[in-house]
């Protein structure tokens, strides 16, 4: 296999069309045509569906895509380690984030690793905690914050930080003065993620009696939008709503009797070496976050003490 017929692969799969990918990849489309041909004349199996829709990928199509496309990025790494660079380190760091914690450590930690370290290439993926896990391991991301996990032999776990989970009412409710119980959150009804979802198990755990549930949703967003259009109450984590309650989108406070929290980590493979543009953004997101949680901006967050 070669590696322009590995980009002919992964490009037509990703558009569809051997004349787009032609154009991407700056060559001819006979070209295109002719890689894709002795790709599947060397693993004996068609690797597309062909119609007049376009071109899609057979499920042996998608096994060596996927695989193609990890190859092409640890070739896109290893360029980007060994380019001449006296004074910055340099590659290709791929971080995920939790969808609830992108609001808070987005944009300051883009900002931190551009500043101080221009020549890594950063890119972020967001998703819920087992989505995350489950890129961690397949090693389509190098490192990602991870909530409620513990080292093993496949993963290195650094606690963070721990948070209170926070009770999310529409911008008219009255919470008054008085600490937020379970009993007052189920007074009302709830949008709550999916059963199975990490979050839902510790609202399940929490609660004493079945509450009324209107909505299930894999979707922070969508949960902020249906609280803050009346449709219900919702419970979240303090990282991804402090700005819609700052700003007066959404009403909200840490929830007690029994008052629940998570443990924010940052896990890293074990496996294999780390390379220094990933030891380096590992370095930078402990001290963000940190710094978040120092200076109040991660609100009814403090800083996890290892082990």
């Amino acid at each position: 296999m070669e590696l322009k017929q590995l980009l002919a692969l992964v490009t037509v799969g990703d558009t569809g069309s051997v004349t787009k990918a032609a154009r991407l990849l700056h060559v001819v489309q006979p070209a295109v045509s002719r890689y894709i041909r002795a790709l599947e004349d060397e693993v004996g199996v068609p690797l597309f569906e062909r119609s007049r829709q376009g071109m899609t990928l057979t499920p042996a199509g998608e096994v060596l895509a996927e695989r193609a496309r990890r190859a092409l990025l640890e070739l896109d790494r290893a360029r980007a380690e060994i380019r001449p660079d006296r004074e910055h380190v340099r590659g290709i760091v791929t971080i995920g984030l939790l969808e609830s914690t992108v609001e808070l450590v987005a944009a300051p930690l883009v900002e931190v690793l551009g500043r101080r370290h221009p020549g890594i290439d950063v890119r972020i993926l967001s998703a819920f905690s087992g989505h995350l896990r489950q890129w961690l391991d397949d090693g389509e991301v190098d490192m990602s914050l991870l909530y409620n996990v513990n080292s093993t032999p496949s993963i290195a776990v650094t606690p963070l930080l721990r948070e209170a989970l926070w009770a999310i009412a529409p911008p008219g409710a009255e919470l008054g003065r008085e600490a937020l119980t379970w009993d007052r959150v189920c007074e009302n009804p709830l949008i709550l993620p999916v059963a199975g979802h990490g979050l839902r198990t510790l609202v399940d755990e929490a609660l004493g009696t079945a509450p009324t549930i209107v909505c299930q949703t894999n979707s922070m967003p969508v949960q902020k939008r249906l609280v803050a259009a009346g449709t219900g109450w919702s419970v979240l984590p303090a990282a991804g709503v402090a700005e819609d309650v700052a700003a007066g989108r959404l009403r909200g406070g840490p929830i007690v009797d029994p008052a629940i929290s998570r443990t924010i980590v940052l896990a890293l493979p074990r496996a294999g070496r780390i390379p220094p543009a990933a030891e380096v953004a590992a370095t930078e997101i402990v001290r963000v976050t940190h710094r978040l949680v120092e200076d109040g901006t991660w609100p009814t967050a403090s800083v996890a003490q290892a082990g």
